[in-house]
């Protein structure tokens, strides 16, 4: 799959913005220029960290597989992500020799890290446009469509409206495009390893999914 480019100076003041917050490396949208979907996630983890492959841990098996369901290809879809680097927590672990480490453990983005990486998705909305949007999870939704959508009252709908971009790419202040989008809301693959039941409800709006997909 194909990195995207992004602007020199946009990499350098979205670091420049990150770098008071525990992220680690960085990971570029990846996929073709006229993809069938744009695929939205939360944020790397370290797997997609370590190789450099977006959703290529446990979560990303799963989502080949619905992919798989609605006959599209990973070379067919751009993947990329609300944030670009990997949140992190530090945790005691206890290895099997008794000792006890400090290790870092994958953690959801919070709100800052989230507007300061919102250049870049900005930045490949505006190039790819997308033909649809799907976003995996709260994260990506709520980036798109703000905090008034929950995912578990709009997934399997396909939403045309516009979505927030930053009045400016220094700011912390989102706007409405002028331009509409096609939305598609899903759970995050990740919410099956919690919550199994997800999984019916996953395949539900991949039929729906499909049928825009072959609509198009």
């Amino acid at each position: 799959m194909t990195d995207i480019e992004y602007p020199d100076h946009l990499v350098k003041q979205v670091r420049e913005r990150s770098a008071t917050y525990q992220l680690e490396g960085f990971l570029s949208g990846q996929g073709p220029r006229n993809p069938k979907l744009m695929l939205v996630g939360e944020a790397p983890g370290e797997t997609e960290i370590h190789n450099g492959i977006p959703f290529s841990g446990r979560a990303g098996k799963h989502l080949m597989e619905f992919l798989e369901r609605i006959h599209v290809t990973r070379e067919e879809v751009y993947i990329t992500s609300a944030v670009r680097s990997r949140p992190y927590k530090w945790r005691e672990k206890r290895e099997r020799n008794g000792e006890i480490i400090q290790k870092r453990y994958n953690r959801t983005p919070n709100q800052g890290e989230i507007l300061a990486h919102a250049p870049l998705l900005d930045y490949e909305l505006e190039l790819i446009q997308p033909p649809v949007i799907v976003t995996l999870g709260n994260i990506a939704l709520q980036r798109l469509v703000g905090k008034n959508n929950k995912i578990t009252d709009v997934h399997g709908e396909l939403l045309k409206q516009p979505v927030q971009q930053l009045k400016d790419s220094s700011g912390t202040e989102f706007i409405w495009t002028e331009k509409e989008y096609n939305i598609f809301p899903t759970f995050h693959p990740a919410s099956i390893f919690y919550n199994r039941s997800l999984l019916e409800l996953i395949y539900e709006d991949l039929e729906k999914l499909k049928r825009y997909v072959i609509k198009n």
